[in-house]
């Protein structure tokens, strides 16, 4: 076969194919896989959907006879199980590969390791782990989800350079920068839930809607104790199906106004740790791969207490508000700086004029 370093080319030319299925394959997961023989692609795919062929299988079919002999790219172990299509390891024995190179191992720990045997014991040549810290970013949701039963959560806020999300009066359009807008866009295109607070709803009566032009909507969630979401709010009346999470006994009178009005009422108290692990599981019980909190501070401070936030995105904007302010997060009940929340910062980059934070809060 290729060289480590050709492994990793070839490879980033199959994450280049899962990409595309970002926030579109659930409950499956991304994957991406090219054909290579005599040291050019002949065949590329990528996992559209469930149900839809599998990424090999695309792969195999834009190959055509020219997939024999060749080596396959593939970012995830193939299956060999039969589930809403036939195993692709059977796929890839009988297209005649010479060898396999996966990214990562299945998650699941009841198949993982079974596809890559299932062809070696076809005389093919395999080998895995290449640009596998890449590979499993792409699935860090599915991983979650099989492994949890629950979704990989994504906490993304915009704020000042002091930390404020919005002004004395509840302004904070626009805090971030317009790069910024439009990566939280693809954030929600790759999410398969954004979920925010009811103070968010009624101060900015967002839709939650992806805008990227194609892209699946995701579900809209709204954590309200109360019931305060008005019927008429963008959120219920959008695209997309929209789910209200209100406290047990919540009043029966605009439970109905909001199902009258298309929204979706469950009862789960998500005030302390086991009601966010009760709707996380929910969720997942939902197909949800991955979710996106977008706020406020409220939520988000709920959200860390509960310790059920997997990596957190915070745009800084050069810009200060003042004490009088919101701040980014809500009560944390942090009396000694030593019993702080603590985070890892994963890497911090430019977003226009933003300073984008990207961590995971240390456990």
């Amino acid at each position: 076969m290729s060289r480590p370093v050709e492994h990793e080319r070839w490879m980033a030319e199959a994450c280049a194919e899962a990409e595309k299925g970002l926030g579109n394959t659930a409950p499956n997961p991304p994957v991406g896989c090219i054909l290579v023989r005599g040291g050019r692609i002949v065949g590329r795919g990528y996992h559209r959907r469930a149900g839809a062929p599998h990424a090999e299988i695309e792969a195999i079919r834009s190959a055509g006879t020219r997939a024999r002999g060749a080596v396959a790219y593939v970012t995830l172990e193939p299956c060999c199980h039969h589930g809403r299509t036939p195993p692709c390891t059977a796929a890839l024995v009988e297209a005649g590969v010479r060898a396999v190179v996966a990214g990562v191992r299945d998650p699941n720990p009841q198949v993982s390791g079974r596809g890559l045997a299932r062809l070696r014991r076809a005389g093919i040549e395999t080998t895995c782990g290449v640009l596998e810290e890449r590979c499993e970013e792409l699935i860090r949701g599915f991983r979650c989800w099989v492994r949890t039963g629950m979704p990989w959560v994504e906490l993304k806020l915009a704020a000042s350079l002091d930390g404020r999300i919005a002004t004395r009066t509840g302004a904070s359009k626009w805090i971030s920068s317009p790069p910024s807008r439009r990566r939280v866009q693809h954030m929600r295109a790759r999410a398969d839930a954004v979920l925010v607070g009811v103070g968010t709803v009624l101060a900015d009566d967002p839709r939650l809607t992806c805008r990227i032009a194609g892209a699946r909507q995701p579900l809209r969630v709204v954590l309200d104790r109360g019931l305060r979401t008005p019927p008429r709010a963008r959120v219920v009346a959008g695209r997309g199906h929209c789910l209200i999470v209100a406290a047990p006994g919540a009043d029966a009178r605009r439970r109905r106004a909001l199902e009258d009005a298309g929204a979706e009422v469950v009862e789960i108290d998500c005030g302390r740790a086991a009601g966010w692990r009760r709707l996380l599981r929910e969720l997942g019980r939902r197909e949800v791969l991955e979710l996106l909190i977008e706020g406020g501070g409220q939520v988000a401070a709920s959200a860390v207490r509960a310790r059920v936030v997997n990596e957190a995105t915070i745009f800084y904007n050069p810009r200060l508000i003042g004490a009088d302010g919101v701040a980014l997060f809500g009560r944390l009940g942090v009396s000694d700086p030593g019993r702080a929340v603590r985070a890892k910062t994963c890497r911090i980059e430019y977003s226009g004029d933003d300073l984008m934070w990207v961590g995971r809060f240390v456990r």
